[in-house]
């Protein structure tokens, strides 16, 4: 054979073995360290710690500035080429074999409320850190780079993920939150450019795809001894300020059968939103949080009583069915108790946001095959990933939060609990990564 002939076929062998390299990576990867995860949480805590055992590590403040600084220094040790966006975004990139191709992004926020826990957020960066380690270890160069994402404020209103989508607001940048600064201030403190703040902006065919790692903060998976959720989607969220006028008069002097009682209409309506989202099919959640009547005397009949509305489902659809069943409840209180009940929508709201029926099926496979149970569940609280699905097909991995508790000191996810989902997230990375290939 002639050694053009040979040359060929080198190349056509090298061509295959790069076809097959993820999937038999795959089988190659080694299992995530529950110890080495743990020991990132934990340093990562001392930055903002709080005598209650959680944190204080609110965006913008000095605590996330060092916070941030450990994790970059973490990555950089890792031999990603860091880089801050101008929203102040942390973006660490893991070459491919073909740099041309599109990265797969993953990752999550590090950003706390105050007095919150050592999990929330952390447990995805630090799930994604890992991953990096496992591939070094393994000496596995994807196809497609990789690209680990860390949100800036997640927690202050998806900022970060929001000004990838092109969606931050003007107005929002003058919101100043707990740590005392704007969000343009607080952007500029941490490392980005509010000036240029267009710049953060992503092009919906920039990512191959988005997977987010993150503990539940409900206690669906713990309760059902599950290692791994794979979530459906975010809901969407329905607010309505709802006021409802009756007649103020003495408590004492007025028959019962006299009383336009604001607070009676409340207390009923309070139970129909209760009773509505309980006997309705599906899985919505309903709920009156906030309540005030009016003059708020002992001894004074409420004339009038403010109260709120929220409504969660991952279909705007069912929101809107329970919404309608909300309002005809409301009609027959106010007619029967002689007072009126209006609602007023408020434009905070979030849509539905469904993840990627592929990433899914990936997330399934990559659970089965790891011999993790598993099962689909919605997240009922905001994400990142909420912005993510605009730009790229985005999947969402939920590992067990030990009692449902979350965004408190006493938030824990176990170190074992944490390595399956990073396990998880590393085999479907890969699995991405070899299935894009085959387009």
């Amino acid at each position: 054979m002639t050694s053009v002939g040979l040359r060929n076929i080198a190349i056509i062998l090298t061509f295959v073995a790069g076809i097959f390299q993820p999937a038999a990576a795959a089988e190659n990867l080694p299992k995530a360290s529950p110890d080495r995860m743990e020991g990132r949480i934990k340093a990562l805590s001392h930055f903002g710690k709080n005598s209650d055992g959680g944190v204080d590590r609110v965006a913008y403040t000095d605590a996330d500035l060092h916070g941030r600084a450990y994790i970059i220094s973490e990555l950089e040790a890792m031999g990603l080429t860091v880089r801050i966006d101008a929203a102040a975004n942390i973006f660490a990139r893991r070459e491919g074999r073909d740099p041309s191709a599109k990265p797969i992004l993953f990752g999550s926020h590090i950003d706390s409320v105050p007095g919150g826990g050592n999990y929330d957020g952390p447990t995805g960066v630090i799930a994604a850190m890992e991953v990096i380690d496992l591939l070094n270890a393994a000496n596995i160069q994807t196809t497609r780079p990789l690209e680990l994402v860390v949100f800036s404020n997640e927690e202050g209103g998806l900022v970060g993920s929001l000004a990838m989508r092109g969606h931050l607001q003007p107005s929002a940048l003058a919101v100043v939150n707990a740590s005392g600064r704007s969000i343009a201030d607080g952007t500029n403190f941490i490392g980005g450019n509010i000036s240029d703040i267009a710049s953060a902006e992503v092009r919906a065919d920039t990512y191959e795809a988005f997977i987010e790692l993150h503990i539940e903060q409900g206690g669906i998976l713990d309760e059902e001894k599950l290692d791994i959720g794979v979530v459906e989607g975010i809901v969407g969220i329905g607010w309505w300020d709802v006021t409802i006028d009756g007649y103020a008069n003495h408590g004492g002097t007025t028959a019962m059968n006299n009383r336009r009682d604001a607070m009676v209409s409340a207390a009923e309506l309070t139970l129909a939103v209760n009773r509505i989202a309980l006997e309705m099919d599906g899985r919505q959640v309903a709920t009156v949080g906030r309540i005030q009547a009016f003059p708020g005397a002992p001894n004074v009949i409420p004339g009038r009583v403010e109260m709120s509305l929220e409504i969660r489902d991952l279909e705007q659809a069912k929101i809107d069915q329970v919404y309608a069943a909300v309002e005809k409840a409301a009609a027959e209180i106010a007619a029967r108790t002689k007072t009126g009940i209006s609602f007023k929508e408020i434009d905070v709201a979030s849509e539905p946001a469904p993840t990627d029926i592929r990433m899914r099926k990936i997330i399934e496979t990559a659970a089965r095959e790891l011999g993790y149970s598993y099962r689909t569940m919605p997240s009922g609280a905001g994400h990142d990933a909420q912005d993510m699905v605009h730009i790229a097909p985005t999947g969402m991995i939920f590992v067990p939060s030990v009692g449902g508790v979350s965004h408190s000191p006493n938030e824990f996810t176990t170190p074992d609990a944490m390595a399956k989902g990073a396990d998880v997230l590393a085999h479907t990375i890969l699995a991405i990564d070899a299935d894009a290939l085959e387009k």
